[in-house]
């Protein structure tokens, strides 16, 4: 038998091997990473070199959504860290050009033209509200753009130019309030969100579940602005209905607002069941453990998850981004979309968008912190979902996780 067809035998030919490949790029010898050309992965004239593909990220590191916002940033650009670390895609390092939406939806739209028509990014990741997605959506589509969207969200789309990363209703809505019934006995919901898109049509979808599936009541609904800060009037509403659950998605620093609000009106853990849809340990952060306390959240992940996967995430979480970082829902979503068009793009063979996307369905993520993961047809994923309760130092403890992967269903029936 040769050395070669050995396996007991030293790799320290190989390694040399892969040395010099390696090297290749650093000695000007361009497009023969992988063996392919940059004419032949890149003929839609994006932002792709021998070297180098250029890549957006778009989400509001200022106003009121960085609360929630910047743990995408960051876990975007560990996942990033992480590929070029690993050499990048198809040979290719991966820069990252950062704009800012500033928790306004016309500015992501203007951000959005920059970095498809001027910066010609080869994908984008970013938005948190279904407001800024929406804003976006029609630019990608004319432009032929690719989003990964990683923040839970209303369902009802399906674009082939975006990929969301989060869960879609039917995974965290009809979850959480099938749990709050059998579990917990609740058949009586106050309804309470952010006005916007994301909060009305959940709580639309949610209502129709409540009245329609569970034969339950629903004997309150309040929606308040982005930024809201006055919840008085509210807590009065709260205690005059007396409903088994509260049903909050309540989005960005007013979080901050009302849960402390909730405290101070006596309406605690302790005595009040209350599911929300839209705090993470993010805006743990701003809230407080002490105003959440005994409060559950529905999300599909969480940072005290107990798996080999996320014990590896947090540890890398922390270490670039400090001891004391967390790491909610969305963040973990967020890390996902580079790894994702990674999969895509090395099974395509190409940074066109067109052939990514046609490569996407089918791919399997198993070293997302949440646990196995895949994407399906409709550009959502299969994931599980999860109820955790917020313990007072800020953590959640989790206690119900689906048994199975659920598939997405962004357009169920009788929920239009």
């Amino acid at each position: 038998m040769s050395r070669d067809n050995d396996p007991s035998a030293p790799d320290s030919n190989r390694r040399r091997l892969l040395q010099g490949a390696a090297a290749l790029p650093m000695l000007g010898i361009g497009g023969l990473s992988f063996g392919q050309p940059t004419a032949s992965v890149n003929t839609t004239k994006l932002a792709v070199t021998d070297t180098e593909v250029t890549v957006g990220q778009l989400h509001s590191s200022t106003g009121t959504m960085a609360i929630s916002e910047t743990g995408s940033i960051q876990a975007e650009q560990l996942a990033i860290d992480e590929i070029n670390a690993m050499g990048g895609i198809l040979g290719r390092k991966i820069k990252v050009i950062k704009e800012d939406g500033a928790s306004d939806w016309p500015t992501f739209a203007e951000k959005s033209k920059k970095l498809l028509i001027n910066d010609h990014c080869a994908a984008v990741f970013g938005c948190w509200t279904s407001a800024s997605r929406k804003a976006v959506l029609p630019v990608f589509e004319k432009e032929n753009g690719l989003l990964y969207y990683p923040t839970f969200y209303e369902g009802l789309e399906q674009s082939k130019n975006v990929f969301y990363t989060g869960q879609e209703a039917t995974q965290q809505i009809l979850y959480s309030l099938e749990w709050a019934k059998n579990e917990k006995k609740a058949k009586t919901f106050f309804l309470i969100g952010s006005d916007y898109i994301w909060p009305r049509t959940s709580m639309k979808i949610a209502r129709k579940h409540i009245e329609n599936f569970q034969k339950g009541k629903v004997v309150g609904e309040e929606y308040y602005p982005l930024g809201s800060t006055n919840f008085g009037s509210l807590m009065n509403k709260i205690k005059l209905q007396k409903p088994d659950c509260i049903y909050a998605a309540v989005v960005g620093g007013s979080n901050v607002a009302f849960y402390k609000a909730l405290k101070a009106a006596g309406i605690t853990g302790d005595k009040q069941l209350l599911v929300t849809l839209a705090v993470t340990e993010d805006e743990m952060t701003g809230v407080g453990g002490e105003n959440f306390a005994g409060f559950y959240s529905s999300m599909k992940y969480f940072q005290s998850l107990d798996n080999p996967n996320n014990k590896k995430f947090v540890a890398a979480f922390k270490a670039k981004y400090g001891k004391d970082a967390v790491i909610g829902d969305v963040t973990q979503a967020g890390y996902l979309g580079p790894w994702l068009w990674k999969a895509a793009v090395e099974r395509a063979k190409s940074f066109d968008v067109d052939k990514v996307v046609a490569a996407s369905p089918g791919i399997e993520l198993k070293m997302a912190p949440e646990g196995y993961v895949k994407l399906d047809a409709n550009h959502h994923l299969w994931s599980k979902s999860r109820i955790a309760m917020g313990n007072a130092d800020g953590t959640f403890k989790i206690v119900s996780e689906s048994p199975e992967l659920i598939k997405p269903d962004p357009f169920p029936k009788g929920y239009q």
